[in-house]
């Protein structure tokens, strides 16, 4: 296994992240549009605030806890969701106005033709979106496994409901109707918006692993296709009356979204097994000690270890040692992705970027190594 440098490229390798100026903009039309219900309904909209707030924040805590392994760049995760909050909200809400004038016929509520295929077709569409976007350019280097595609989406989905949410609660004509809405859509279907996106999550992870670029669109749209049809599902059983809906509920989103979380662990594994099987090399390549390679290998040696090192050498010397450990991580995903036959000269370049960061970490940290070479963590 070689980490020796690439041919030289055109232009250098970076590390991914998300322009300050632009998570300010985002935040702002969030804001914007926060402040405009609060216009409308200033105790519906604190209200809505409020209870969309603690759900949301329940089941981004979920994602966090899925994204432990190899953390994404905060920047990144903040650009998600505020992309959910902002873009895919006010894309949404004017195309759906454009469809509902063009179909409804009549009244003020909007068309059954909206709700049911309108409004999958342009939201998922909306939120998809930022997986595109994260599939161009230097991002493209942080989509490493399904477990990555399914945070991002997550997230992304999570910014869109937490708007969404606040809008149908503050939407409420009295208190009684609003805690109905609330009940029903942040204690029901909290996890609703993320499980419709986990689908174009899963094409986009696919079509990642493809090398011919109809194959990739293919897996793309066909990801994109499955989560309309659940979003349709989902809206259209709403439109039949409360039987379809809890019906709906439990025959078909429980258990599918039961699968989701069984495929979202299982991913993580796998991204444990994969440094598991690239640690031996790193070894070999004088990047990680024999000793490192028995705590690197899995989360709960990786914690053990952490704490130990926070009990002798404070939170600094912590944050050093976690640090050298995501960066093998990242290097483990780029070794891997080089041996499943994606290694084109920027690859390599970037798992030379990767070893420059282990070496860089392991110096930061290297007195707490030195000390760590000679811990064992607690079996069991």
């Amino acid at each position: 296994m070689s980490y020796a440098f690439p041919p030289p490229l055109p232009r250098p390798i970076r590390k991914a992240g998300a322009p300050l100026a632009i998570i300010i903009i985002l935040g702002t039309i969030a804001g914007l549009i926060l402040i405009l219900l609060t216009a409308v309904n200033p105790a519906g909209t604190a209200l809505g605030f409020i209870l969309s707030t603690v759900a949301m924040s329940l089941v981004l805590l979920a994602y966090l806890w899925l994204d432990r392994w190899e953390p994404e760049p905060p920047s990144l995760l903040i650009l998600a969701f505020l992309w959910g909050a902002s873009v895919a909200v006010v894309v949404s809400v004017a195309l759906e106005m454009l469809v509902d004038a063009a179909v409804n016929t009549g009244g003020a509520d909007a068309s059954p033709v909206t709700i049911a295929f309108g409004a999958p077709v342009i939201e998922e569409a909306a939120k998809g979106l930022f997986l595109l976007l994260m599939m161009t350019g230097a991002r493209r280097n942080e989509l490493n496994s399904l477990t990555d595609c399914l945070v991002y989406a997550g997230v992304t989905a999570v910014g869109f409901a937490w708007l969404e949410d606040i809008f149908y609660i503050s939407d409420g004509a009295t208190l009684a109707d609003s805690l109905v809405t609330a009940a029903m859509r942040l204690i029901m279907g909290p996890f609703a918006h993320p499980l419709f996106t986990t689908f174009i999550a899963i094409g986009v992870y696919f079509a990642l692993q493809q090398r011919n670029w109809l194959a990739k669109v293919g897996w793309i749209l066909l990801g994109y296709l499955a989560a309309v049809i659940m979003h349709g599902l989902w809206n259209g059983s709403a439109l039949l009356g409360p039987g379809a809906y809890f019906g709906l509920y439990v025959v078909w989103m429980m258990p599918v979204f039961a699968l989701a979380i069984t495929l979202a662990v299982r991913s993580r594994r796998r991204e444990q097994r994969i440094v598991a099987e690239k640690l031996p090399g790193m070894v070999a390549a004088g990047l990680v000690t024999p000793a490192e390679a028995g705590w690197l290998g899995s989360i709960r040696t990786r914690k053990q270890v952490i704490t130990a090192v926070t009990g002798y050498s404070g939170r600094p010397a912590a944050r050093g040692v976690r640090k050298f450990a995501i960066q093998v991580v990242e290097l483990a995903f780029v070794r891997d992705r080089i041996d499943r036959g994606f290694g084109d000269a920027r690859v390599f370049a970037l798992q030379q970027l990767e070893v420059d960061g282990v070496v860089a970490a392991r110096t930061a940290a290297g007195p707490v190594l030195h000390w760590l070479n000679g811990y064992r963590p607690p079996v069991g």
